[in-house]
């Protein structure tokens, strides 16, 4: 035994049976089969008989029955004249599944003549071409080009026939030349054609530019720079104008690729110098704007750089230029300046019309960033100040001539963004103002009826007004009628009733129909109450009660709770009629209503649990001084700001009371008991006891 046999029997290997841990590997070592020399791969079969044992022994192993190479090619021999029988084709001698030869076919001198656009071909060369017929033809004569029947010389048969067949190739090559010379001509004409168009449209380039520049020329000639009276001026803007528009007119497609607007803006750049420096544009908003707006595609004033939005500018929007065209910089450097110097020095808040005026004359033709900058850098801030500055106190004393805000700032609201008309805004010229009027309606004479101009409130506040009434008006309106309102048949005072009606139509009916109920209501069927408990006239007593029905409007007395208290009159005095004189002794006392049910918002109904709150649940309820102080600044339209800092000596927060939106300036305060201690603006270690008072109001306003 061998080594390798030895070392094989230790691995568990036993003779006669294959490799691997099933013997089902190789039971022979691969055998060695020469190929004779010169003969390439695939000339002989090089498997060989070992391997073709194995590969018999391995499928017997497996259930299969082996088939070798020669056996394979058989069948697949048989199956493929099996597919040929079945399709009716034979094989012949060629290869299996090939097809026949195709029979040429030769084009006669007509067809050939018919492909090759313009060719001709000679009669003679088509008398040797076209040989058909059954007989054979032979050439008699080269000059005559005929071929007259000969049964007899295969030899001259033969040569005219090759004759024919060079003929034909001849031709065939002559044809196809022919064509490919041709497809080159008509590839030459329609070459030369496009470059003569070319030609022509350079040549008509060069003409336009000639005459362009002939245009410009004849602007550079007109002498603008020299001053000029009113009447000269206008006769300089109407001739410069007038060429420009032709210009606009004849190369509206060319002013870009010429630059014909540096141009245009080069030629009225002079004479715009000169009218911006007499302008006034308060006084004559429209100078100037006619020329420009006739002039608007040749200066380049288009949408993108224009405002068309009110109050929003599309700088979200990705700019293609880098720079400013030269019709946005002689807006810039020369419009600009003198429009910042009227509206910073001659123009009032409170006369809006001449600016709204100049706004809406050159909005169209404004750059956008020039359209804001005016906006929001110079009327935003000076309608701001003016806001600031308005003090309802005043202002709406019935001797002062103050204009009110409504009349000077909402007609801005078309032309501002968002931040400064939308109501919820907490910043901004619409919230300045809410705060202002807030103080507007704690102040106003309510003996002058309604605040002029308060529809225009609603239209801007919307549902902010209506809260806003609630919490600062109703109150008011309320201490009015209990105050001094009196139920007198005897010599009734109106002024009290007409005064609350007045407001009618800035509140619900139902929210009057409360106040009503709460303040007039208790009154009157207590003077009803004391009426007849005395002597009445009963129908007297019977037009009182429509008389008053009368004096408040129908909308009001549908209110259910008013319509209650009517019929709780009406029961009164049957009451009485049914006692007869016990009347006097047994009449039941009218129910009392509580006095102020105007914490709730509008429409809300009263709830009947709220006079009977514990006291216990009332005290805790009970607000702090530090909400006094909140409330107080609220209705001065004053801000009181945490600061997170705390008192050097007390400890106690430190607050800030401001009137500015941005919670800078105003004095620093803290609340100790009751006491509001403010700082020293000169000596901040000192800290002095301050009253809630205009005088707090204004230190607060940094004045």
């Amino acid at each position: 035994m061998s080594f390798a046999q030895r070392m094989m029997a230790k691995m568990g290997h036993k003779e006669g049976e294959g490799l691997g841990k099933d013997g089902g590997g190789m039971l022979k070592p691969i055998e060695v089969k020469l190929r004779p020399q010169g003969v390439g791969v695939g000339a002989v079969k090089e498997k060989t008989e070992q391997a073709k044992a194995e590969a018999r022994r391995q499928a017997e192993r497996r259930g299969e029955e082996y088939e070798d190479s020669s056996e394979e090619e058989r069948k697949a021999a048989k199956r493929r004249k099996a597919i040929l029988k079945a399709s009716g084709t034979t094989s012949g001698s060629s290869t299996p599944g090939g097809s026949s030869r195709p029979r040429t076919k030769y084009r006669t001198t007509a067809e050939i003549e018919a492909g090759a656009e313009g060719l001709h071909v000679p009669a003679t060369i088509k008398s040797i071409i076209d040989v058909t017929g059954k007989e054979t033809k032979l050439l008699t004569s080269s000059s005559g080009g005929l071929l007259a029947p000969f049964g007899g010389a295969v030899a001259a048969e033969t040569k005219a026939e090759k004759l024919a067949k060079n003929a034909r190739r001849d031709l065939e090559a002559f044809a196809e030349s022919w064509n490919n010379l041709m497809e080159e001509k008509k590839t030459a004409e329609f070459r030369e054609n496009q470059l003569q168009r070319e030609l022509d449209a350079m040549e008509a380039e060069i003409q336009k530019a000639q005459d362009i520049s002939a245009s410009v020329a004849a602007l550079n000639r007109l002498d603008l720079n020299k001053a000029r009276t009113a009447d000269q001026a206008k006769s300089s803007w109407e001739e410069v104008v007038s060429q420009l528009e032709t210009m606009q007119f004849e190369y509206g497609d060319e002013i870009l690729s010429f630059g014909l607007t540096a141009a245009a803006v080069g030629a009225i750049h002079p004479l715009f110098k000169q009218e911006m420096l007499d302008w006034e544009p308060l006084e004559n908003p429209m100078h100037l704007v006619p020329y420009l707006v006739r002039l608007r595609t040749i200066l380049g004033v288009n949408k993108d750089s224009s405002v068309t939005r009110n109050g929003i500018d599309d700088f979200d929007r990705p700019w293609k230029q880098k720079a400013t065209t030269p019709y946005e910089t002689m807006i810039y450097t020369l419009w600009l300046p003198r429009v910042r110097t009227a509206i910073i020095n001659d123009w009032e808040p409170q006369m809006p019309t001449a600016l709204i005026a100049l706004i809406e004359a050159w909005k169209d033709i404004l750059p956008a960033f020039v359209y804001n900058n005016v906006l929001n850098q110079l009327v935003v801030q000076k309608l701001s100040a003016a806001v600031q500055n308005w003090n309802p106190r005043t202002a709406l004393k019935k001797k002062h001539t103050s204009t009110l805000p409504h009349i000077w700032l909402f007609p801005w609201f078309q032309y501002l963004s968002e931040h400064h008309t939308d109501p919820r805004s907490s910043s901004g010229l619409l919230a300045d103002v809410k705060r202002k009027f807030r103080v507007a309606l704690d102040t106003w004479d309510l003996s002058r009826g309604t605040i002029p101009g308060l529809e225009h409130w609603r239209e801007v506040l919307r549902g902010e007004l209506d809260n806003t009434l609630v919490r600062h008006l109703l109150p008011r309106l309320g201490d009015l009628l209990r105050l001094e309102f009196e139920a007198d048949p005897s010599d009734q005072n109106l002024k009290p009733i007409e005064q609350i009606l007045a407001w009618k139509s800035f509140f619900k009916p139902s929210v009057m129909g409360q106040l009503l109920v709460a303040e007039f209501f208790p009154k009157w069927l207590y003077t009803l109450h004391s009426w007849l408990t005395a002597e009445p006239n009963y129908e007297e007593v019977g037009e009182w009660f429509t008389w008053w029905q009368g004096v408040f409007p129908e909308g009001i007395n549908d209110v259910r709770e008013v319509t209650d208290m009517w019929e709780k009159g009406l029961q009164m005095i049957n009451i009485a009629l049914d006692l007869g004189e016990q009347r006097k002794t047994n009449l039941p006392l009218p129910h009392a209503e509580p006095e102020r049910p105007f914490n709730a918002e509008p429409g809300t109904p009263r709830s009947k649990d709220t006079a009977k709150e514990p006291r216990s649940a009332r005290k805790e309820k009970e607000t702090t001084f530090k909400d006094v102080v909140e409330a107080w600044c609220g209705d001065e339209s004053l801000l009181l700001i945490p600061l997170r800092e705390a008192h050097e000596v007390t400890g106690l927060p430190l607050f800030r009371i401001t009137a500015s939106a941005t919670g800078r300036g105003g004095i620093v305060v803290y609340l100790k008991g009751d006491v509001v201690y403010a700082q020293n603006k000169k000596n901040r270690s000192l800290w002095e006891p301050v009253a809630l008072d205009e005088g707090l109001v204004l230190r607060a306003e940094g004045k």
